[in-house]
């Protein structure tokens, strides 16, 4: 499956066009990753792309995310790798590999940073650095949803938080313009 197929996919079946925003930055986050672990970038933006696929269906149903985008990629001749980060990333399996470890932690942080970006003076995320994401973070109560703990799971790679968000904000600067910010 290439990129435009993924994309129709997720056109197809993610109504909110700010999950499909969600989406594109994980795609950029993990292609970043991918760059700076020397890993397969479009296989890596792929698992980004397309994680969050079947969360129309599963939003009141948590314990079934994952599992219905099994369903819709079953016959896409995807790669075992890919598939099992995807169903993995909701915590319903162990993470064993970099990918799977990368999309776990990766997935909150880019609502913080364009929670981050939204509350900057500028509104533009090209105007947002690590340091302010990072006194983001450490703030309990601004966007809660973005869950620390799994963020910082980041360092089961090898890769410390502050480089983490670093790696993360600059994949997602690189398309601020596909995600409105």
């Amino acid at each position: 499956m290439n990129r435009e197929e993924a994309l129709k996919l997720v056109k197809q079946n993610i109504s909110n066009k700010n999950l499909r925003k969600h989406c594109l930055a994980v795609e950029a986050g993990m292609r970043a990753l991918a760059r700076r672990l020397g890993a397969d970038e479009e296989k890596w933006a792929l698992v980004g792309l397309l994680h969050d696929l079947d969360y129309d269906k599963t939003k009141d149903n948590p314990e079934k995310h994952g599992f219905i985008t099994m369903e819709l990629l079953a016959d896409k001749g995807l790669e075992k790798d890919i598939l099992y980060a995807i169903k993995a990333h909701p915590g319903h399996f162990p993470r064993e590999s970099l990918m799977d470890k990368a999309l776990y932690a990766l997935d909150p942080l880019t609502g913080l940073i364009v929670a981050a970006a939204l509350m900057h003076p500028s509104k533009c995320l090209k105007e947002v650095d690590c340091r302010f994401v990072m006194n983001r973070f450490k703030e309990k109560s601004f966007a809660r949803g973005a869950n620390r703990e799994e963020i910082k799971t980041c360092e089961e790679m090898g890769i410390p938080l502050e480089e983490f968000v670093e790696v993360c904000l600059k994949g997602m600067q690189e398309i601020s313009e596909d995600l409105g910010l």
